[in-house]
């Protein structure tokens, strides 16, 4: 492709993305879904979740009173221990991010969103001797290897994961999830979600991970594939992804374009 048609093609996914990919493609399975002016606010369990597709017009005093009352609509929730404000690159108006630091919430780390055909993503790819691939979800009881998954994302990834919310979530999207793994010898060594959209063309690939002593193999390029023949076979056309540093490599080699950068911006509740 040309510099210009690469252009046309990431203006074309983004304005999708734009479209399709925000809001209530966002909330499914959301517990209550509540609307402030652009926003749109969902509670899941203990936590929340705030997004929107154009802020619109809103800037200085109208947009700190928004989120001021954004604030209050979740500590007011006894329940809620944390929210997430979800940001993006190229939304307006620049001076959000420095608002919701403002106002005490703090940004994780950004990822890149990917986007393009599944059918970029599906050729099958080799793995290494001794390592298979298995959708877990299907089965009868899906605790036990949900345990030994969130244990392995948690490996993966450094940072605690829960078994509970991840069940919760399979629970409210059981026709829309799959948990795809990775397994070596009896152990869970890489892991990885497809969740598809109702009413779009796209599904997400999330989750991806291996652990540590596996990277470098090709693990997670072929749980990619296997997920993407999945969405495929499904109906699906185009993935998305929120990748990290690590993946967005991977998927972009493959054929994703990114198309933005998104930030989570987090409010925990004191003690």
């Amino acid at each position: 492709m040309t510099e210009r048609e690469i252009t046309q093609e990431t203006h074309r996914l983004l304005t999708a993305y734009d479209t399709q990919l925000r809001e209530v493609a966002e909330l499914i399975g959301a517990t209550t879904v509540t609307r402030d002016g652009p926003l749109w606010r969902g509670t899941y369990g203990d936590r929340g979740f705030v997004t929107y597709r154009d802020l619109g017009a809103l800037t200085g005093p109208d947009l700190d009173s928004l989120i001021a009352r954004t604030i209050t609509y979740y500590a007011t929730q006894p329940e809620i221990t944390t929210f997430e404000w979800k940001t993006r690159g190229h939304d307006l108006p620049a001076d959000l991010p420095d608002r919701l630091t403002q106002y005490g919430l703090h940004a994780e780390d950004p990822e890149t969103v990917m986007l393009g055909e599944a059918s970029l993503l599906a050729a099958p790819m080799p793995l290494p001797a001794g390592v298979n691939l298995r959708r877990i979800d299907t089965q009868p009881d899906p605790m036990p290897d949900l345990i030994r998954a969130a244990a392995a994302q948690e490996r993966a990834f450094g940072v605690p994961f829960s078994t509970a919310d991840l069940a919760r979530r399979l629970q409210a999207r059981r026709d829309l999830m799959e948990i795809w793994v990775a397994e070596a010898d009896g152990e869970i060594i890489c892991t990885g979600r497809l969740e598809l959209i109702p009413g779009t063309a796209f599904a997400g690939i999330w989750g991806g991970g291996t652990v540590p002593e596996w990277r470098g193999k090709g693990i997670y390029r072929a749980l990619v594939a296997q997920r993407a023949q999945s969405a495929l076979a499904r109906g699906v056309r185009y993935l998305h992804s929120d990748s990290t540093e690590f993946s967005r490599p991977i998927l972009q080699r493959s054929g994703l374009v990114p198309v933005t950068t998104t930030t989570p911006f987090i409010w925990t509740r004191r003690s």
